[in-house]
């Protein structure tokens, strides 16, 4: 098959490309096996947590500078590799590697998000992420807030305690870091810290009156130092004026050298201007072809909802068995009865909820994340560099990609043929998403600023269903302001995945063997988590978007 010259691989600007790891010739140490990349990648792991100061991960400079002989020490041992013969599961891995000590090294050149974005310092997780790790720049001793059941048990107590305690030198820590000119990035960061700080009043309200004085002491100084810090970025901001995107050409180089996607920022745009245009005239085509159809109706009361939710698990889990997509687990239906939602009021309703409410399925295929992340707990891969999450979001285009590629591939495969209404929901969701990335891509060229990028992604959704609920649109354009490719991941994913497919079916007609769809999908899932590229490689044999 045959695909646009733009789509390929292309070499980024000499300027950065001096600084990517590449793969050592045939003169290099012959000698080092898998077992000493594995320990290679404890090491590195090791590493990249930084030391303590007063308590809490040291971001300073000073720290960055001491430690960068260390660095350089690990990258020469990870290019002494020669790893020509070794297995292309294993190969995949050094590459994984390789991918994490370039993250390291892009946030410690250009990404900067102790310096850059005060959001950076937000310490509190109330909820877990439906991809492997938290979305964007996170610290290294956030509070996973969602781990805990209350009534807080006395080990629970203390260990909280001990967790909120990083928060008061961290939060000093920040004031000293925080020298970045990256006026969208500092302005709304802002709204992160007072969350936390409003997330501290709820723990306090939460623990009641069995919490210990050592928990009390640990919010009542975590509140305090929060609201300090609130009032700094406050007084500064009136003296941020610069941008904040990072640049063409380090966001290519990023794209090409961290999360091994094989596209330049150029690529990117003709690609999601492309599924943009896709999404919205296949949306009039299905609106022509059900004109005569009744209008959809969403639920508008709490039993209505949940019957409806039921319904949509029922019934994709049904297809998915029914019709050989994927083989499905004992874990993978309570996966998605744990998270159907409930009813939101009309006016509450944000666009994901919009089209929740009319039929929860399309959203829900989406939800294929809780598959994966059931896996990853159940079933972790063997490979000790794929347990776990990636470093760096590292997993963008695998696992946002495939949750919005399996949206519209399991409505081809026939999901709604019997509710054709639902396929303009479909329609609509990709709509959104390609919106949304195209304007976080003129956002990192520094072409437009947050604000008019939320403008791309609210006036090119379709039905005005961007504009009833403010907050997600914020959300989303400063994840992906903070996080470069995230924004664009469910679409360039989605292309790279039905690249993948196309390459493997084609592979399969070639050797004359019958195509199964559910053969592809459980050897994807086996792969796990890791770049699309890379998991093609191991599909096909072709190394074309990596080397």
């Amino acid at each position: 098959m045959a695909f646009p010259r733009s789509l390929t691989v292309v070499l980024a600007v000499c300027m950065v490309l001096s600084q990517a790891v590449t793969v050592p010739d045939a003169s290099a140490e012959s000698n080092r096996n898998f077992d000493d990349l594995l320990e290679l990648f404890a090491d590195w792991r090791e590493f990249e947590s930084p030391p303590l100061l007063n308590g809490a991960p040291d971001y300073t400079a000073e720290q960055f500078a001491s430690r960068d002989d260390e660095f350089q020490a690990l990258r020469v041992r990870l290019q002494s590799f020669d790893i020509g013969d070794w297995p292309i599961p294993q190969q995949v891995d050094w590459h994984l590697v390789r991918a994490e000590m370039n993250g390291y090294d892009f946030n410690r050149r250009v990404l900067q998000p102790w310096a850059r974005d005060p959001a950076f310092y937000n310490s509190i997780w109330t909820y877990r992420s439906d991809v492997p790790a938290h979305e964007g720049p996170t610290h290294h001793a956030v509070v996973e807030f969602w781990q805990y059941d209350f009534p807080l048990a006395a080990s629970d107590q203390e260990r909280l305690a001990r967790e909120l305690s990083v928060i008061p030198p961290l939060m000093k820590q920040a004031r000293r870091n925080l020298t970045g000119n990256a006026r969208d990035l500092w302005v709304t960061g802002i709204r992160d810290i007072r969350g936390q700080r409003a997330t501290l009043d709820e723990i306090e309200l939460m623990s009641g009156e069995s919490a210990s004085d050592e928990l009390r002491k640990a919010i009542q100084a975590a509140k305090a130092a929060t609201d300090e810090l609130i009032a700094w970025l406050e007084s500064e901001a009136h003296s941020k004026t610069g941008p904040s995107g990072i640049g063409k050409d380090n966001y290519t180089w990023y794209q090409q050298n961290v999360h091994l996607v094989p596209l330049t920022w150029e690529d990117e745009v003709r690609l999601l201007e492309r599924e943009l245009a896709r999404a919205w005239s296949f949306l009039k085509l299905e609106e022509q072809r059900n004109r005569d159809l009744p209008p959809m109706v969403a639920a508008s009361t709490p039993e209505e909802y949940n019957a409806r939710a039921n319904e949509a698990v029922e019934r994709i889990m049904d297809f998915l068995e029914e019709k050989q997509i994927v083989t499905v687990t004992d874990y993978m239906e309570p996966a998605l009865l744990e998270h159907r939602g409930a009813f939101v009021p009309q006016e509450k309703r944000n666009f994901f909820r919009i089209t929740a409410h009319y039929d929860p399925a399309p959203l829900f295929t989406h939800f294929y994340h809780w598959f994966e992340l059931a896996r990853m707990d159940i079933e972790p891969h063997e490979s000790p560099i794929r347990q776990g999450a990636l470093l760096y979001n590292i997993f963008d285009s695998r696992n946002e990609g495939t949750a919005t590629g399996v949206e519209e591939m399991f409505m081809h495969a026939g999901l709604y043929d019997d509710r054709p209404r639902s396929r303009e929901l479909v329609w609509i969701l990709l709509a959104q998403r390609a919106a949304r990335g195209l304007g976080s891509l003129y956002a990192h060229a520094n072409e437009m600023t947050m604000e008019e990028a939320g403008s791309v992604h609210m006036d090119w959704t379709p039905r005005g269903w961007m504009k009833t609920e403010k907050e997600l649109l914020i959300f989303e354009q400063h994840l992906y302001l903070r996080q470069p490719g995230y924004g664009t991941s469910y679409v360039t994913g989605k292309y790279l995945l039905e690249r993948t497919l196309a390459d493997y079916a084609k592979q399969v007609e070639q050797r004359g063997e019958e195509f199964r769809l559910k053969d592809f999908f459980d050897r994807l899932n086996a792969i796990d988590s890791i770049p699309i590229s890379l998991g093609r490689w191991e599909m096909t044999g072709l190394d074309d978007m990596v080397n």
